[in-house]
């Protein structure tokens, strides 16, 4: 199961993070401000259907190399000016390239700049202390992987872990057994991966069929992820019931994520 790659990626900062612990050294929560995550998918900018979280995003396992040049900073900036909803900066180092210093480093320019659109930390989060971790950034959410996690009491205790720091939790599936789970896991914010991560394929039809099969309830927000790739796309997943969508490669693969973004908000 290639499910199981992520798990081993993230085995090495899971044990360097119960090190810290047992010396005492965990870091202290994040004191400063981190936005309203939930607030900036209910907003859609301009002429867009709903709302777009742009992701900074270096490479990935189906990609490979996707920019090496760009930094958070510089992106963050880019995607606060063409009004991103919210900014999803990937962490995970084994495969996507990334660093956890990039939450802070895109929240310093964002809030220099006086547009402080709320971060999600995108990485492959299972345990306890990488929520830790995570509260000691100035992210606004976290997401959690169902097919990481297929357990809702863990998903629960993990998203009351977030919200007890001021953290939103994006929970994430990819079919209607894993939708039952995180709804008993009590999320309320349901992101539906096109992507199956165990075979990497990606199935854009299959992901609006599960908001149509099963419409958001009781105040649910929902997020598309992959293959969000065009205007159509977007105005396809607001039809078919999303509030938001999360666009990564799309943005980033050309060198200039924020012309990108304006680009797609506006339709074109």
């Amino acid at each position: 199961m290639r499910l199981e790659r992520f798990l081993w990626a993230k085995a090495s900062e899971v044990a360097a993070l119960r090190r810290q612990e047992r010396e005492g050294g965990l870091p202290a929560p994040f004191s400063g401000p981190r936005g309203d995550f939930l607030a900036g998918l209910r907003r859609p900018s301009g002429q867009a259907p709903l709302s777009v979280i742009a992701e900074y995003k270096r490479a990935s396992p189906s990609r490979g190399v996707i920019c090496r040049d760009l930094t958070a900073a510089g992106v963050a900036r880019q995607y606060a000016q063409a009004e991103a909803g919210a900014i999803s900066v990937l962490t995970e180092e084994r495969f996507f390239q990334g660093r956890l210093d990039y939450l802070a480093e895109a929240h310093a320019a964002l809030h220099a700049d006086g547009r402080p659109v709320p971060l999600l930390r995108k990485d492959f989060l299972f345990d306890p202390l990488q929520i830790t971790a995570t509260a000691a950034t100035p992210a606004a959410a976290l997401l959690l992987i169902v097919g990481l996690t297929p357990d809702a009491a863990l998903l629960r205790r993990l998203r009351e872990q977030a919200e007890s720091h001021g953290m939103q939790a994006v929970v994430e599936i990819f079919d209607a057994d894993e939708l039952a789970l995180a709804r008993a896991s009590g999320a309320r914010i349901i992101q539906v991966n096109a992507r199956d991560l165990a075979t990497l394929r990606v199935d854009r039809a299959a992901c609006l069929d599960i908001a149509r099969r099963f419409p958001p309830q009781n105040g649910e927000c929902w997020i598309a992820a992959s293959g969000m790739e065009a205007p159509d796309h977007l105005r396809a997943a607001a039809e078919a019931g999303y509030d938001a969508a999360l666009v990564g490669t799309a943005l980033m693969k050309d060198g200039q994520p924020g012309a990108a973004l304006r680009s797609l908000l506006a339709g074109r």
